[in-house]
């Protein structure tokens, strides 16, 4: 079973040899990149193209690895003790299963994402070394040990927020999705606009990678905003006229606010048009 792309989604060769040695390898695939270059819809359109099912758990700055496992409604059980409820005789009722139990336990092979690890505790990764190693963990309130029954796909997302400590990434195949280049970037964009008119792709491109290579830009504009900004081009019916800057000069260009996300940035923007402008 190998994964070769889909047709929602533009994988490139060595991104498709990356999940399938992580298969062959039977290890987790950590996926770095920019923000918006398709790290997560990755492991949905794997999922989707080998019919697995997916198993999603985003991490936040608050998570504790505990959570991916189980946790133990303690509270739950004493109020249904003081109620007499009949329910407080199986310890079972009062375990909430996380995404891992949910994940080994499957009769079926399933895919996993661990969603942007490095938002969480630098503990986090540390706290999920054994389960993903050896695919078991115990449960000590029900005194089971929990054992896969078919090794999970995982996917692990960072945005290099923190440093991820060298024992777990001793256990991952690792993968660092690349910016797109304009070719592969074309494809993308066909992908989700395949009516799009050739003219208006070419200067939403010309344009889009201008403003990304602005000098001193803080946030670049990803795949992501791209896809947006070209839907809003069509969706308001802009003018192929209002996207061509006149003596190949710097124009701001309409819907900017789909590129840029911060007020540093169109405000370096802006000064950039204005200092070329009076340069004509």
């Amino acid at each position: 079973m190998k994964f070769q792309g889909s047709q929602g989604y533009v994988a490139t060769p060595d991104l498709m040899l990356a999940v399938n040695a992580a298969m062959t390898l039977k290890r987790p695939l950590l996926i770095k990149g920019e923000p918006g270059t398709g790290k997560t819809m990755l492991a949905e359109e794997v999922a989707s193209a080998l019919k697995m099912p997916l198993l999603q758990w985003h991490v936040k700055s608050t998570t504790k690895a505990q959570q991916g496992l189980y946790e133990y409604d303690a509270v739950s059980r004493l109020r249904d003790s003081q109620l007499g409820d009949e329910r407080v005789k199986d310890i079972h009722n009062y375990i909430v299963k996380g995404v891992l139990w949910q994940a080994f336990t499957a009769d079926e092979p399933v895919a996993l994402l661990i969603d942007e690890i490095d938002k969480a505790d630098i503990e986090f990764p540390n706290d999920l070394l054994r389960e993903i190693d050896r695919m078991e963990f115990y449960c000590y309130e029900t005194r089971e040990l929990i054992k896969a029954k078919n090794r999970p796909l995982v996917f692990i997302t960072s945005n290099n927020e923190k440093e991820l400590p060298d024992a777990f990434l001793r256990r991952c195949f690792f993968h660092y999705i690349k910016f797109p280049e304009a070719a592969t970037m074309q494809q993308i964009v066909d992908v989700h606009f395949p009516g799009l008119k050739k003219e208006l792709l070419g200067a939403a491109m010309k344009t889009f990678y201008d403003v990304r290579n602005l000098p001193g830009i803080k946030k670049k504009p990803s795949t992501s905003e791209l896809l947006d900004w070209i839907k809003l081009l069509v969706a308001e019916d802009i003018p192929l006229d209002a996207l061509h800057s006149k003596d190949d000069k710097i124009a701001v260009p309409p819907l900017v606010g789909a590129l840029l996300k911060n007020e540093q940035d169109v405000t370096l923007f802006e000064k950039l048009v204005f200092m070329n402008q009076r340069g004509r």
